[in-house]
């Protein structure tokens, strides 16, 4: 910890007094651009050059509103011109002095465009127009670019994490197209993983997204979305890419890609299968189950079913793909049909297979209300399954101003878990045998009343079943069940099916003023049964199902709304406020018992957003919520929730309050040379369920208890800068979180939890010109539990990156990690070296490559937990060292 203190603290001085003393030298260029009438013109090119030469020394595009800046690092005397289509050109000379602002206002005069005249101009990297941000991806790749990932990294103002979440600065986006035309929606990973970067011309950023055309300009929207423009030699072609990968152990990667993008008809056809670690569907989940939030024809987006058991990997710092012991298999079939100018028919499916391998050791030591043990654990878990998803939808332009839109789908899971564990000596096995299927049918109607004013109605129907067979071949319950002293297995069978139906009529008028005032009216219902079946059992013959461990439990919600909404615009300043009401009418039957429930609830909100000038703008907001109880809250009885968990739910009908407070700053755009984006969030839970547990060495009982009171706080800043002498560019990440809870363990009084986090990192990517370019950073993460006694420990990660691009046919990229886990004594620091490198043979045809993972052959890597009842320490098996051979054919 001392030592990460000491490394940052110089970095944090010498970052702080550049950006002071930058700030402070720095002069600006700005002011209005007018025409004769004294209307502002938007997209005026604005160049400045010294007075001597042509050199172009800045360059920006005035906004909507005609306004413009620039900033000037020398002093002296330049030249700024003023163009645009259909005005004449116009040369203003100005005297730059360190630290003061120029203001211009110009005024254009108009020009006569003569028809027999030829305009040629220079093609830009980036042009804007209107919502529309248009990158040239020639001016942004470096040739090593395979996958729509690789390129879209190489684009300014776009990041991509580990997981393959794409942003816009720091918004996630809302989908990502190919020539207007959307495949995977929030799935998108699945679109971006996979296809290939050549075809790809242009990436153009839509800012204030709809995803209903007829709500463009009428709803109020901050959505933002991504277009990929093919060049035109790999339109209406068939065309792809085939790529193989053989290495040592049995290491394989196979993946292919067959494409046909007409202006009609659009196909998608993608394979992957590999051994390496490699997952090439992302968050699969956002493809089955997209979720939005506040968004028009929504309904039903958070409608799911939870399971009980679940046997499945931890979620690591690490990189998953150092831990995905994996077999899998991807095939996707996707394609977009126009029979008609009024008529689109998309069609979405596809099949993914996998066998996973996790490994993992602990050593947990538990210390609570004088209860002290010590439990070990080697397990060893393999995650069988296949998944088939298709989808479905019309959308059908009745008119200009009337649409109709239906989507359908249907998921299949299968899956079969087993683990192998040695849980304090003693051999164990696991089984756990269970499926989805699901079924989702929505309808949305859309009438665009007059210009500004849209009505929609939407239905929806889904059904949804998750049965689940579980089997433990040993019994650790004997201080439990002590009449039961022959048992030597246990069986759990459960199921929870979900059934949801919701109509919707949504009402939007956007004033003449700009105000918007929304209605909402609608019902949802939904039923939930969940019923387990707990067994004792001597080999196979049962002995008892005992009383208090079975459920059979039946929950009706039905939810009638009213909800409305008003954005008052004043200038810079907006004023949104809300109000929904909700009627209840609850219905559960637990275990033969009946009992009815209508509670009736307001749910306000307040929100204030201001911006201040075209670099600064705040946006707050203030919600009082009230939630009703789901299912896995109200149930009475235990279930078995692992090998030696139980739970249950309150038995009771619950409605929770919460009050929300969210306040963001944000300072300049995400594309400026500049740009910070702050956030605090305060949320204060009035009630919420907590736990009151009893904690054995062989099992705990965890009951579900409503608390009054809980507080959490978080606060996160993050601040991007470009260093144009070095021509790199510098992010800084910050944040703190605390988190309180209450609960009781072993009888105990109510205990009070305090959670604690801090994070802080740095990175510095470089965007050279020539054949060397890097991509460094490291981040500390410090987590404190606070209850009657303290844990807290630091772990900081380190990478650092380098690319070769020798010339157009030979190119080298290395990887670099570093881990360091806090609070253990020995074997606290991990390295990693990963490369890549390919050769092309034949330009746009054949390129060979070679590729290495782990060449340090880091087999085991350990970490440190804290949690409010202990300890943890646990040690995890990595995929060991590899090189794969790989070849490419394009087609």
């Amino acid at each position: 910890m001392k030592s990460s203190y000491s490394n940052f603290l110089p970095f944090s001085v010498i970052c702080f007094f550049f950006f002071s003393t930058h700030v402070n030298s720095q002069s600006t260029i700005g002011g209005l651009v007018l025409d004769a009438n004294n209307e502002p013109i938007p997209y005026v090119n604005v160049v400045v050059t010294p007075i001597d030469t042509e050199k172009i020394l800045q360059f920006t595009i005035s906004d909507d509103n005609g306004m413009f800046n620039l900033e000037m690092e020398k002093e002296g005397n330049y030249i700024v011109s003023f163009s645009a289509l259909g005005y004449k050109t116009h040369k203003n000379s100005v005297e730059i002095r360190s630290g003061l602002q120029t203001r211009l206002t110009i005024v254009l005069e108009e020009k006569l465009l003569e028809l027999n005249e030829v305009l040629i101009e220079a093609e830009r990297p980036i042009s804007v127009k209107k919502d529309t941000i248009n990158f040239k991806t020639k001016f942004f790749i470096n040739g090593t670019e395979q996958t729509v990932e690789d390129l879209l990294q190489k684009i300014p103002g776009l990041q991509i994490d580990n997981n393959g979440t794409i942003k816009v600065g720091n918004q996630e986006i809302e989908k990502l197209m190919v020539d207007g035309d959307d495949l995977f929606e929030r799935g998108y990973k699945m679109l971006s993983k996979n296809m290939p970067a050549y075809p790809i011309e242009e990436v153009e950023i839509l800012k204030n997204y709809s995803n209903n055309r007829l709500l463009k300009g009428v709803e109020e929207s901050d959505k933002v979305a991504l277009n990929l423009k093919l060049n035109e030699k790999s339109k209406r072609i068939w065309f792809g890419n085939v790529e193989t990968g053989l290495g040592n152990d049995h290491f394989y990667q196979l993946k292919g890609n067959l494409m046909n993008f007409g202006k009609r008809n659009k196909y998608y056809f993608l394979t992957n299968l590999n051994t390496i670690g490699y997952d090439a569907t992302g968050d699969i989940e956002n493809l089955i189950r997209p979720f939005r939030i506040n968004e028009p024809a929504s309904i039903g987006d958070n409608q799911t079913v939870q399971t009980l058991l679940n046997l499945s990997p931890n979620q690591l710092s690490f990189k998953k793909s150092r831990t995905n012991f994996n077999n899998a298999e991807l095939v996707s079939l996707n394609a977009i049909f126009n029979p008609t100018e009024k008529l689109k028919v998309k069609t979405l499916g596809f099949f993914n297979g996998d066998e996973t391998d996790f490994f993992r050791n602990s050593i947990d030591e538990i210390d609570v209300n004088e209860t002290n043990f010590t439990n070990t654990e080697d397990y060893q878990l393999r995650n069988e399954k296949q998944i088939a998803f298709g989808k479905l939808d019309f959308a059908y332009n009745i008119s200009k101003t009337k649409m109709l839109e239906t989507a359908t789908k249907y998921n299949n899971g299968e899956f079969d878990d087993t683990s192998n564990l040695l849980f304090n000596g003693t051999s164990t096995i696991e089984n756990l045998q269970h499926q989805n299927s699901l079924f989702d049918q929505k309808i949305t109607y859309t009438n665009k009343i007059k210009d500004k004013k849209v009505l929609l109605f939407t239905g929806r129907f889904i059904d949804e079943n998750t049965p689940q067979r579980y089997r433990l071949n040993q019994f650790f319950y004997q201080d439990l069940f002590p009449e039961n002293g022959n048992a030597n297995h246990i069986a759990q069978w459960s199921e929870n099916r979900m059934q949801f139906m919701g109509i919707n009529a949504h009402l939007l008028n956007r004033k003449e003023n700009g105000n918007l005032l929304e209605f909402q009216f609608g019902n949802e219902y939904r039923k939930d049964e969940l019923f387990s079946t707990f067994s004792l059992l001597e080999d196979d013959t049962l002995l008892e199902q005992p009383n208090g461990y079975q459920n059979e439990a039946t929950y009706q919600v039905n939810d009638l709304y009213f909800k409305s909404k008003y954005r008052l615009k004043l200038n810079h300043v907006g004023l949104t406020g809300k109000l929904e009401f909700h009627q209840l009418f609850n219905q559960l039957d637990n275990n033969g018992e009946t009992s009815n429930q209508r509670p009736f609830f307001i749910n306000p909100s307040l929100g204030f957003d201001w911006k201040i000038n075209d670099k600064n703008k705040i946006v707050s907001s203030y919600t009082y919520n009230t939630t009703n109880a789901n299912v896995l809250d109200v149930y009475s009885d235990f279930v078995l929730t692992g090998f030696r968990s139980f739970s249950a739910g309150t038995g009771n009908f619950n409605q929770l309050e919460a009050s929300n407070f969210v306040l963001n700053h944000q300072f300049g755009n995400w594309s400026d040379r500049f740009f910070a984006n702050t956030f605090v969030v305060y949320s204060k839970n009035h009630d919420f369920f907590s736990t009151n547990t009893i904690i054995e060495q062989n099992y705990t009982q965890s009951k579900k208890i409503r608390i009054e009171d809980r507080e959490f706080i978080n606060i996160n800043s993050k601040l991007d800068y470009f260093f144009k002498f070095i021509a790199s560019n510098l992010k800084l990440d910050v944040g703190y979180t605390q988190n309180e809870f209450k609960n009781i363990v072993n009888g105990s009084d109510l205990r009070e939890i305090t959670s604690i986090n801090y994070n802080y990192g740095w990175e510095l990517r470089s965007g050279f010109n020539g054949f060397f370019n890097f991509h460094l950073g490291t981040k500390w993460s410090t987590t404190e539990i606070q209850t009657t006694i303290e844990n807290a420990f630091t772990d900081n990660v380190s990478f650092m990156d380098a690319s070769f691009v020798f010339n157009d046919k030979f190119d080298v990229q290395l990887q670099s990690e570093r881990y360091h886990f806090g609070n253990l004594q020995t074997d606290n620091t991990y390295y990693f070296f990963d490369f890549d490198t390919r050769w092309t043979a034949i330009k746009n045809k054949l390129t060979f490559g070679l590729s290495g993972r782990n060449l340090f052959n880091t087999q085991r890597f350990r970490n440190f937990a804290v949690s409010d009842i202990g300890t943890a320490t646990t040690q995890y098996r990595l995929l060991p060292r590899f090189v794969l051979v790989k070849m490419e054919y394009r087609f």
